[in-house]
């Protein structure tokens, strides 16, 4: 891979005390100050970040395998994106759209009407974060159809909000005592190939089965689906899957919800995961990769769905702020000009040959992904779900000098998150401890 120019040096570094006294003393603060609902997963406290790396107050530096969970794809501090940032709160910081408009909001919205699959007429409304859009796109197919149910997934993940809890499958921590939740959300079977075994035919006839047995299309305002689900595990659906469930709800009148918030901007390598078997959605939500780092969200889709929803009905005070908008812009400018989406196949190649060994492990079901959205499923000596074995390579790595995620319904899945911009050095070292770490656990844990 061409690599970026760098002002921090891209390699681990870890002194012999982790956390070191900096961090120490401000996880003391942040013990007396935050909600104990908030707590990070990295000891240092970061006060520098570039590239592939983040450096904490006491002069770690960790490779980072998860992006501010899939947000940093350009860089956590892309030149591009600080210098718009930098130039739009020069001039003002805030008006909101809805009561004094400016021109970076048309022009997002534009880029997102191009970007977005398909060639029809779009239109596009920003919001703030991932659960607000996926709330929106509920309002938005709500008020076309005149229906009120919504059908979700098995393993789905789309929010903390209220109704997006609802929506959420894994009840610890997102949703277990935060109820009641909110009504007509029906959840279905989706296709997990390693699972159910089906091919994307028939679990797309065993969903469409349930959505007519359980819901009708009568009732149904949308189906909202993760083309590869997120949080529930990095779940690819087998091929023919989302192209069968796209045109039930077209043939149904049901309104067909992508949630490209953590696969989208060029991630998967496409500019959306939906492009890999030319699904074209009604309505996309967007937002972590959308704008560099800074708070951004977005709903995008057919203009005459989008204008169900009458004047004043949608918005928020901050939705689309002015510098948010410019930080979207020069990050889509800068993956465009890098052609960052074909960097992120050649991340995709990099993974696979560095993991390729683990493959041969009974405790490694499978990799699976796309791009720079990749993942091992963890199994103990039975086949089944391994959370512990997954919670220790996780923390073995950490302990290396590695930042990765776990993610999955049974928490047995390693994710592989990593900015588009990292080089390869950083990346394959990255992969080496935390193939090194698999090997340690799995041999500790047949000894244990």
């Amino acid at each position: 891979m061409q690599d970026f120019t760098y002002r921090i040096p891209q390699t681990r570094h870890i002194n012999e005390q982790v956390p070191g006294t900096q961090s120490e003393a401000l996880d003391q603060r942040r013990q007396a100050a935050v909600a104990r609902a908030l707590a990070p997963g990295l000891p240092g406290y970061v006060v520098d970040a570039d590239g592939g790396i983040l450096v904490d107050a006491d002069g770690n530096r960790y490779i980072d395998l998860a992006s501010g969970i899939a947000v940093t794809t350009v860089g956590a501090s892309n030149p591009a994106v600080v210098q718009a940032v930098a130039e739009s709160a020069a001039r003002f910081t805030h008006t909101s759209f809805m009561v004094s408009p400016y021109e970076s909001y048309v022009a997002v919205a534009e880029k997102l009407n191009e970007l977005t699959p398909g060639d029809h007429d779009k239109k596009s409304a920003l919001f703030n974060s991932g659960a607000e859009a996926v709330e929106n796109a509920i309002k938005i197919s709500r008020a076309y159809t005149g229906k009120g149910a919504v059908v979700v997934f098995d393993n789905a993940y789309h929010g903390r909000t209220n109704l997006t809890m609802a929506m959420t499958a894994k009840n610890r921590p997102y949703k277990s005592g935060f109820g009641p939740l909110a009504a007509e959300i029906y959840r279905v079977p989706a296709s997990y190939p390693l699972r159910d075994g089906l091919s994307g035919a028939e679990a797309a006839a065993r969903t469409i089965s349930a959505i007519e047995t359980q819901v009708g299309a009568e009732n149904l305002a949308c189906v909202v689906i993760e083309p590869i689900q997120g949080e529930g595990g990095f779940i690819v659906p087998a091929e023919g899957f989302l192209p069968a469930l796209a045109q039930w709800c077209r043939d149904n009148d049901v309104v067909f919800v992508a949630d490209e918030i953590q696969s989208g901007f060029q991630r998967t390598g496409q500019w959306f995961a939906s492009e890999a078997e030319n699904v074209v959605p009604d309505l996309i939500t967007t937002a972590k990769g959308i704008a560099g780092g800074m708070p951004l969200s977005a709903v995008t889709g057919r203009a005459e769905i989008m204008d169900a929803a009458g004047p004043g009905s949608l918005g928020g005070t901050y939705g689309g702020n002015p510098v948010a908008c410019a930080a979207a812009l020069a990050a889509i400018d800068q993956m465009e000009t890098h052609n960052l989406k074909d960097r992120a196949l050649e991340i995709e190649a990099i993974i696979r040959d560095e993991f390729a060994p683990l493959l041969e492990l009974p405790e490694v079901a499978e990799l699976r992904g796309r791009g720079a959205m990749m993942a091992l499923e963890l199994l103990d000596a039975a086949g089944r779900p391994n959370p512990a074995l997954t919670a220790a390579v996780a923390q073995r790595a950490k302990a290396a000098g590695v930042l990765t995620l776990t993610c999955g319904t049974d928490g047995n899945v390693i994710r592989l998150l990593p900015a588009l911009v990292i080089s390869e050095d950083t990346l394959r070292d990255g992969l080496q401890v935390i193939a090194a770490a698999i090997e340690h656990e799995t041999a500790t844990q047949k000894v244990g």
